[in-house]
């Protein structure tokens, strides 16, 4: 008899989708704004915060009313610790037992590669996460608190710390300017920028190193995850202050220059939060930012992108094949073709989801080919930066850019399984052939 329940992808991908629905629906709510708000500028909303995204077609700061901003935070919340991380915090809370099916859930939700352990990490997961963004809520109100009050200053620093942590980017200081105010604050950005890093490290890189001082050891996905994430920072920051040393960054220090090209490297990945104005940028810089965008941050993250280590994987396959090995190694440990090619698979997805939707957006919606390129990007690798076309696009544009978040958001492979048939594949191996490469 066929199993009739759903399998752990399809229910991922269901319980975000009826989230976004619910946020939705609360937005369109009379007392959640100001002003009207129309029903695709809700769904557009609520599905930038379940997905951790941070673009936007109504200024946060300005358009929500408080109960509205509160809305928001939550759905930032639920949809970067992952439905089914709640679901599972809950279930704890009440005392109840977690059966294997939820153990799988979680075990998904988070993209660990085993279940053993699994209600461990995830009670480390919740503590963590709520300590860390406390800490962060405390520090900025602090800072803050001179500038709006103590009150005003305590909801901006809780609000940031956890737009911060789940690298949603969304911020409440208004006129679409996001963090550009505080371009030579040393305390925001740095607060900011470490908040961003670790949500976008991964909980399990988190939970090993929180206990590498008992075990003094870190898994090959961590060692990955930790090199390709410091490369990364490192080589954004140097190329986006080459580039704008003299152009967008002129009129800072040179000290105030490397903290602003830190903080975009840090942000261009997943978070989208800024401290400069992104239409001021170069064109090399703009793609520069799509490449890292594209990227995004780690697997089992608050981050987005085709992650660290799809790319990690990527370039040890290039360079086994120019060295003629025929082993992929990475820290001297040979890495099997079952890893390799789901990472392909993600990239060239990605690929084919990015060049789709920016040709339905350039279609419908006449605009620069950079700046719909860059948007459409940062929607798929929920990132949040723009160069301000989403607020400028029509109820279809804006359709399309939600599909590209959810689709960001739940992962193209994800998705993938959840549509697929899981028919069981005959052992039929076929003559060998051969293609000429280049």
């Amino acid at each position: 008899m066929q199993n009739k329940k759903m399998s752990a992808p399809r229910l991922l991908v269901g319980s975000f989708l009826v989230l976004i629905l619910l946020g939705s629906l609360l937005l369109s709510m009379p007392w959640a704004a100001h002003t009207p708000t129309s029903y695709v500028d809700a769904l557009f909303t609520s599905a930038t915060s379940v997905c951790i995204t941070g673009l936007l077609v109504v200024d946060t700061g300005t358009h929500w009313t408080l109960l509205g901003q509160i809305i928001i935070l939550l759905l930032i919340q639920v949809g970067g610790l992952g439905v089914m991380a709640f679901a599972g915090f809950f279930a704890m809370l009440m005392g109840r037992k977690i059966h294997l099916r939820e153990r799988l859930l979680m075990q998904q939700s988070i993209n660990v590669s085993a279940v053993g352990g699994i209600v461990r990490v995830f009670k480390y997961l919740l503590g963590f996460t709520f300590l860390l963004e406390a800490l962060g809520a405390i520090i900025l109100a602090i800072k803050w608190a001179p500038l709006m009050g103590l009150k005003r200053a305590l909801w901006f620093g809780l609000f940031h710390s956890v737009s911060a942590f789940n690298n949603a980017g969304i911020d409440l200081f208004g006129s679409f300017k996001s963090l550009t105010a505080f371009k030579h604050d040393i305390t925001v950005n740095i607060i900011i920028s470490l908040l961003v890093i670790i949500g976008g490290l991964g909980f399990y890189v988190c939970y090993e190193l929180y206990n590498y001082r008992k075990n003094r050891k870190l898994s090959l996905h961590s060692k990955v995850v930790l090199f390709t994430t410091v490369i990364l920072i490192v080589l954004g920051t140097v190329l986006l202050l080459a580039v704008e040393y003299n152009h967008a960054l002129k009129a800072l220090t040179p000290g105030h220059k490397l903290m602003a090209a830190f903080f975009h490297s840090v942000s261009s990945r997943s978070s989208g939060f800024s401290t400069l104005d992104i239409n001021s940028l170069l064109l090399p810089s703009q793609l520069i930012l799509i490449i890292f965008m594209f990227i995004g941050a780690s697997p089992g993250s608050t981050g987005g992108g085709i992650k660290t280590t799809t790319v990690a994987l990527m370039v040890a396959v290039v360079m086994a094949q120019l060295r003629g090995k025929k082993d992929i190694e990475i820290f001297e440990r040979r890495i099997e073709d079952s890893d390799i090619y789901p990472s392909f698979t993600l990239f060239f997805m990605a690929i084919f989801l990015l060049l789709i939707m920016t040709l339905l957006v350039s279609l419908t919606n006449p605009a620069d080919f950079t700046k719909i390129l860059f948007d459409v990007t940062s929607a798929l690798g929920t990132v949040g930066l723009s160069t301000g076309l989403s607020t400028e696009l029509n109820a279809f544009g804006k359709v399309l850019l939600v599909i590209c978040m959810f689709l960001g958001r739940v992962g193209p492979l994800t998705l993938g399984f959840a549509l697929a048939y899981k028919k069981k594949q005959p052992e039929i191996h076929y003559a060998r052939g051969k293609i000429m490469i280049g």
